[in-house]
Order: structure tokens, then C-alpha cells, then sequence
């Protein structure tokens, strides 16, 4: 089995998916009602330090993939672009919109729009089929050599994430909540209209 042979649209996916990811990350943040759970630990620790939100997103990202060489993982190219395009875009996407209006509607309208734009950027980049992201290959290396299910797995590293950074002084709000909540049917929309077929034995299937 193998993808499809589409490198530019693969490609193309990719970059548009992880962008659109880093403005998404930015809507959260910069809405102020709660963020997503791994960027409440983000948040945390730019309030504990002098470094950037971009720099600790790379940080982070770096770290978690060094957790994947006891689990035997092996990163794609989407995964290195994960990590180096959402760090270095997402400072930018939040000095642009620290331009808008504080007020809680606008606020509100961030959240939700960064909301359905992380499910739509998720289905882009993991549906290109070039490597899942860090924190995602994080969660399936441990489904794997633990044998629990992911969505044990997955709930307990978020709240461990989200524990740790609101201890640091990260955001949780509503937004936290509405997000754990969304992001599984929003995947579950975009995800099959997005990914790329592949090539099962001369036939092409989703």
C-alpha cells in the first residue's frame, strides 16, 4: 500500500494544512478564553519564561519527538514540517492579531473561527499522508506499545498537558472545553474528503 502518486498536491496540502494550523493556534491564544491543550502548556511556560511562543512551540515539538525514539517511531517529512512551519508562523499570526479589537464578541468569533480552522487544517495535513505531527505520533507510538486505546491514551496525555500548563499559568477557559469537544466530529468531517487516496495492489482506494 502506498499513497497516490500526487507530490505536488501532497505537498501543497501539507504547507496550506500547517499553515492554516499556526493562525488556528494564534485565533485560541489570542482570544484569551482557553486554549488548546498542548499550547495551555505552550502558554505556561512563556509566562514562566523570556522566550517566545513560536520559540517554546519548537522547543516543545523537538522534545516530544525525542519521546519517540523509545517508541520506535519513524518521522516523515510532514512531521519535521510540522514542527519548523507552526513554530516559526505562529509568532507572526499572533503580533497580527494582537491589531484586533478586544472585545468579547471578537473574541468569541476567534475562538469558534480557530476552532473549525484547526479541524479543517488537521484534515489537510494528516491527509496528505506525509507524516503525522508530533504530539500525534506521540499518542500512537504509546497506543502501540501499551495496547491501550487511543482515546485512553489520548485523554491522558491532554490532561496531563493541560494540568501542567495551567499550574504554569496557561489559559483554560471555555474554548479548552468547546475544543475537546469539537475537534474529534470536526476531524471526522474534513479528514475523509481530504486525505489522499493510496494504491492498494493496482487499485486506488481512500
Amino acid at each position: 500500500m502506498r499513497p497516490d502518486e500526487r507530490p505536488v498536491r501532497r505537498a501543497v496540502q501539507l504547507l496550506t494544512g500547517l499553515v492554516l494550523y499556526a493562525a488556528s493556534i494564534a485565533m485560541l491564544v489570542d482570544a484569551g478564553l482557553g486554549s488548546m491543550p498542548w499550547d495551555v502548556l505552550t502558554q505556561g511556560i512563556v509566562r514562566r519564561t523570556d522566550l517566545s511562543f513560536g520559540l517554546v512551540t519548537l522547543l516543545t515539538g523537538l522534545v516530544v519527538l525525542a519521546c519517540w525514539i523509545p517508541l520506535r517511531q519513524r518521522p516523515g517529512i510532514g512531521t519535521v514540517a510540522n514542527v519548523v512551519v507552526i513554530s516559526a508562523l505562529v509568532d507572526p499570526f499572533l503580533t497580527l492579531l494582537a491589531e484586533l479589537p478586544d472585545a468579547i464578541g471578537v473574541r468569541i468569533a476567534l475562538a469558534v473561527t480557530g476552532i473549525v480552522l484547526n479541524g479543517l487544517a488537521t484534515g489537510l495535513y494528516v491527509g496528505a499522508r506525509l507524516g503525522p505531527g508530533p504530539r500525534d505520533g506521540l499518542m500512537t507510538g504509546l497506543v502501540r506499545r501499551t495496547g491501550r486505546s487511543v482515546r485512553l491514551v489520548r485523554t491522558s496525555i491532554e490532561v496531563t498537558v493541560v494540568s501542567l500548563g495551567w499550574a504554569l499559568g496557561g489559559t483554560v477557559g471555555f474554548a479548552t472545553l468547546a475544543y475537546a469537544l469539537a475537534i474529534g466530529p470536526l476531524v471526522h468531517l474534513f479528514l475523509p474528503r481530504l486525505t489522499v487516496p493510496v494504491v492498494v495492489e493496482d487499485r486506488v482506494v481512500v
